[in-house]
């Protein structure tokens, strides 16, 4: 049974930083791209950061890109997602995910950001900014 469990959601005021973490269990975490992706009620699911199968395939969106920071230990199965310098509009609820689809550039594999590209998921961790 695949399971994806999040920690490290919680309330802080603008400028300041969190550290979620996502273990994942019943899959092989290595060969799998992983992500974070965000929600709000009302709005669509979007991307975050994706830690792919290779070291050099991370995605940020454009909306975190120089204040988030993702990684992953395979050794741990777990993926981390360091968030720093929040913004009132970075509070949603944050999701883990996994999933195997890719494309090949040259001798990289680069994953598939959207979330439809993830079959697997965690139950999510809230994070609120206070202004």
């Amino acid at each position: 049974q695949v399971q994806l469990a999040e920690s490290g959601g919680g309330s802080v005021h603008a400028g300041g930083s969190l550290k979620l973490s996502c273990v994942v269990s019943g899959l092989p975490f290595a060969d799998y791209c992983l992500g974070w992706f965000r929600q709000v009620p009302g709005m669509e699911r979007e991307l975050g950061a994706i830690a792919g199968i290779d070291d050099d395939s991370i995605t940020y969106a454009d909306s975190v890109k120089g204040r988030f920071t993702v990684s992953r230990e395979n050794a741990q199965n777990t993926l981390s997602l360091q968030m720093d310098n929040l913004k009132p509009e970075d509070t949603a609820m944050y999701y883990c995910a996994a999933g195997t689809r890719y494309y090949w550039n040259g001798s990289h594999a680069y994953c598939r950001t959207g979330p439809t590209d993830f079959d697997y998921w965690g139950q999510g961790t809230q994070v609120t900014v206070f202004s």
